[in-house]
């Protein structure tokens, strides 16, 4: 299937069914005028997943079922005036999708309810099986897949806590005592929600552990606690093979366990633009299943009585399938794996087919697959950057292809390698550096270089020896192909280490507002998989919305949960807190956030004594008083009094100054701040960002 008119792929293979000749001349039309069928309709779901996740309040439960009927109301309306109409078929068909996106994400987000644990200082026994180990810095985090908590009849499906595990692998059930509470709120309005992922994954809640887990026997689960160690027995085997740099990156490549990953060379992957090998995406899998389809291929190539009787290509693509889908499994499934392996399967369909795979319509199949079956990864980074680059991708493939003339010696064949590797390097590295910068606020300022220095040993040396070693592991016989994936992975980080340490290597940038992500990915899909004047708007679209991220206000202040202001305080032009030893990680956000690359100053411009702090924001007079008993001086003197204790009603109506204490800050969350030039103060809430929704819960969800 390629990106011509869909006629091509329906009418000419006799399919003479009423409802495809229906949708024939619908899909010519809108194939041909501007933006691909196959591109157009899963955007369209997309779009109402994306309305359905950013409403401030949850819809009714029932909502769904309106929306769906509607939604096969109208696509039935489109087919039937498809033969005679153009434009209103179109827009029917593209609205019963936006619906189709809606009702799915609704109904996802029922489907996945569960308890979520409300907060308390006091510790609970949890007994379960260890489903996974992450690593935050120095510490473990433990998912624990939950049978029992003291004191709940429905507790949820999994908690993290953060626990020393001692001799316990995943797939091992233990008990232990940790104080748990619902997943934490974003640290800064319109940061990064921790407490969304959590819902969709079934953590409803989480905390530290108290005791150390002893073991218990569990009778549940066998297949998936299997299924566990096995996956983290590979990945121990991984790491005891190799040094400790290097191992951490392979296990993760080979089995999606970023548990052992040095910090430091995930900090330097990221800044030198070579952090995307760290998500099993399309590169991983291609390089998996091509490794296999070319290997198979030739063995049976050379087994001369076979190679006459069946054409080696189609045993060899059922291989290269199979070997996909384990890669799947093992990886752990993520999202970008999921597109990855749809596409790739797709291609090896189309070996076994006779037909030609590499196409739009392919991006948008593989697309509408995952929001299928999970519709709120559309707003996630990985969905977003992943499906950037294959589509960009694709578009540049398609052009190339028409252009390109076959090689014709040695030469050209190394020429046409290094331009292709240097060309796709460039197209997804340009394609995923704007969502990069939208999401995680800076950017790699020499990625295309240290991707073309490790790429072709990455593509040609560590994935290939890490498939021989995934084959070679049953049998023993994985070490050598272990030591080379070493010796490639340590070019890989050499060349991460030498890209972090040049002058300028990350490029700060400011958070962007929702609505300038949102015209920038609508921009860029037309750009990209669009034909004619539909580029030219989606190129205006992308220039919209970074307009619209320039003009954009910053916040002037932050004050974090704990009660920190994170400020320009006094006339200096730095950035300092009010508290340097409280709420560091919410401080770096912030400043993360305001396009600074420098952390903040040390308390610069703020006074302290014995009975609390002030400092001058903006020509105001800020308080921060550690007890009640110098709040009412503080009152009469200051403009703005932020406190860590609650404050009762009748103090805080004799409060002449602004007043924001613990009480509100524990309800809603960290308040973001902008001065007015004539002393107005504008603030805005984590909460009042994330709305009221399930995942926004603080507990007893069910």
């Amino acid at each position: 299937m390629t990106d011509t008119p869909l006629r091509y792929s329906v009418a000419t293979h006799g399919l003479r069914h009423r409802v495809m000749r229906r949708i024939a001349p619908l899909a010519e039309r809108v194939g041909w005028g501007g933006l691909p069928l196959a591109v157009a309709l899963p955007a369209a779901f997309g779009v109402g997943a994306v309305i359905y996740y950013t409403l401030p309040v949850e819809p009714p439960s029932w909502i769904w079922m309106p929306a769906v009927l509607l939604a096969a109301i109208l696509a039935a309306a489109s087919l039937w005036l498809g033969r005679r109409h153009i434009v209103g078929p179109v827009a029917l068909l593209v609205v019963a999708m936006v619906l189709a996106g809606f009702a799915r994400s609704d109904i996802r987000t029922q489907a996945v309810a569960h308890t979520v644990i409300t907060d308390s200082d006091r510790a609970r026994t949890v007994t379960g099986w260890i489903e996974d180990v992450q690593r935050s810095t120095s510490r473990e985090r433990l998912i624990i897949r939950v049978s029992a908590i003291d004191g709940m009849d429905v507790p949820p499906p999994r908690i993290r806590v953060s626990a020393s595990r001692g001799e316990f692998v995943p797939g091992d059930g233990i008990r232990l005592r940790a104080v748990l509470g619902p997943p934490p709120r974003p640290a800064v309005p319109g940061s990064y929600d921790s407490g969304f992922a959590a819902w969709f994954s079934g953590i409803g809640g989480t905390g530290f552990a108290v005791s150390r887990p002893e073991a218990v026997e569990m009778s549940g689960d066998r297949l998936s606690r299997g299924f566990a160690a096995w996956r983290w027995s590979i990945a121990e085997r991984i790491r005891a093979q190799m040094p400790e740099r290097t191992g951490g990156v392979a296990a993760a490549l080979l089995t999606g366990d970023r548990s052992g990953i040095d910090p430091d060379v995930a900090e330097s992957l990221r800044a030198s633009g070579l952090g995307h090998i760290l998500a099993i995406s399309g590169l991983h899998m291609a390089l998996m299943a091509g490794g296999v389809f070319f290997a198979a291929t030739w063995v049976i190539a050379r087994i001369e009585p076979l190679a006459r009787a069946i054409d080696p290509r189609m045993p060899a693509a059922i291989a290269a399938l199979l070997a996909a889908a384990g890669y799947l499994l093992l990886s752990g499934a993520a999202i970008p794996t999921q597109r990855a392996f749809v596409m790739t399967g797709a291609v090896l369909l189309g070996v076994l087919a006779g037909r030609r795979a590499a196409s739009m319509h392919m991006v948008g199949l593989a697309a509408l697959a995952v929001l299928v079956f999970q519709p709120e990864s559309i707003v996630t980074p990985g969905f977003q950057m992943s499906f950037a680059a294959a589509i960009a991708l694709v578009a540049a493939f398609n052009l190339a292809r028409r252009r390109a003339e076959g090689p014709r010696g040695i030469v050209s064949r190394f020429a046409g390698f290094w331009g292709a590797l240097a060309g796709s390097s460039f197209v997804a590295g340009s394609a995923t550096g704007g969502f990069a910068a939208f999401h995680f606020h800076r950017l790699a300022a020499y990625g295309f270089g240290a991707n073309l220095a490790a790429m072709p040993v990455f593509s040609l040396i560590v994935m290939p020896a890490g498939a021989f070693a995934l084959l070679l592991m049953p049998i023993g016989l994985d070490g050598l192909a272990l030591w080379v994936m070493d010796k490639g992975l340590a070019w890989v980080i050499a060349v991460a280490s030498f890209t972090e340490s040049l002058p300028g290597a990350l490029t700060p940038a400011a958070a962007a507002p929702g609505i300038a992500l949102a015209i920038y990915a609508a921009g860029f899909v037309l750009l990209a998989a669009g034909r004619g004047l539909v580029r030219l708007a989606g190129a205006a679209g992308m220039a919209l919305a970074l307009a619209v991220w320039a003009m954009s206000d910053q916040p002037d202040a932050l004050i974090t949960e704990g009660g920190v202001m994170i400020a320009r305080f006094g006339d200096g032009g730095d950035w300092s807190a009010s508290n340097t030893r409280r709420s560091r990680f919410a401080a770096r956000v912030f400043l993360e956030r305001s396009g600074e690359e420098r952390g903040e100053s040390p308390a610069s411009g703020v006074i302290c004594d014995e009975t609390g702090c002030a400092g001058h924001v903006s020509g105001q007079v800020i308080a921060f008083p550690d007890t009640p008993e110098v709040l009412r001086d503080d009152c009469r003197t200051a403009d703005l009094v932020v406190t860590r204790f609650p404050v009762r009603g009748a103090e805080r109506a004799n409060c002449a100054a602004i007043l924001i204490d613990g009480r509100q800050l524990g309800e809603h969350g960290a308040l973001a701040l902008w001065f007015g030039r004539e002393g107005q103060l504008t603030t805005q809430s984590v909460d009042a960002v994330r709305g009221q929704r399930p995942w926004t819960a603080r507990g007893d969800q069910l």
